[in-house]
């Protein structure tokens, strides 16, 4: 049952992403969405999905080598849990960069539209 945990906390990763994706699509309004607003969605979902890519990879090689690692020696377990916190912590800093993104982006029209 404790093997389990690198699968429950890869998968949170994902629902950063679609929490961003949520907000970001829920901000977009036809014919008042400015250049500015388009680049700056851009970037709040590169930093979540890139941040992600990263914390999933970490994750991933972590958990294999520690699962593996803890059937042979139980006392891995505490070390294990550790680095995949420092693993997730990647990708909510991921998450908070693209909500301060979007915040900026709801409210300006920085740039003309097209």
């Amino acid at each position: 049952m404790k093997s389990l945990i690198p699968v429950v906390m890869s998968g949170i990763i994902a629902v950063y992403g679609l929490v961003v994706s949520v907000l970001i699509s829920g901000s977009i309004r036809p014919g008042e969405y400015s250049l500015f607003s388009g680049f700056t969605h851009l970037g709040a979902g590169l930093a979540c999905g890139l941040t992600g890519l990263a914390a999933g990879y970490a994750i991933g090689i972590v958990g294999d080598s520690c699962v593996r690692a803890y059937v042979h020696e139980q006392k891995v377990f505490v070390g294990m849990v550790l680095v995949l916190i420092f693993a997730e912590v990647l990708g909510l800093y991921g998450l908070i960069v693209a909500l301060i993104m979007n915040t900026s982006a709801i409210g300006g029209d920085k740039c003309p539209t097209i």
